[in-house]
């Protein structure tokens, strides 16, 4: 899974799509779960950078993490690829 190589992501969480013209901004830990994503890590690998940080149980963090992948997928801003 990439970013698409055409959207605009600032450190402070402000996401550009020009296909569409929409903007969008997260909070510290969508910006923090999409550095991990530009850095090719997995999904195991970005859950597990991310309990190091902040405490929660694993089962939230895990159905927390894949909801945000998902919303990601669904405004076309991540492929498979």
């Amino acid at each position: 899974m990439k970013i698409k190589s055409n959207i605009a992501v600032s450190d402070s969480g402000f996401i550009f799509n020009p296909d569409t013209g929409e903007s969008f901004t997260v909070n510290p830990l969508g910006a923090s779960i999409i550095s991990y994503i530009k850095e090719g890590k997995s999904v195991k690998d970005i859950t597990g950078e991310l309990r190091q940080v902040y405490e929660i149980d694993v089962n939230t963090l895990e159905k927390d993490t894949e909801d945000f992948l998902g919303l990601l997928k669904n405004f076309s801003l991540l492929t498979d690829a």
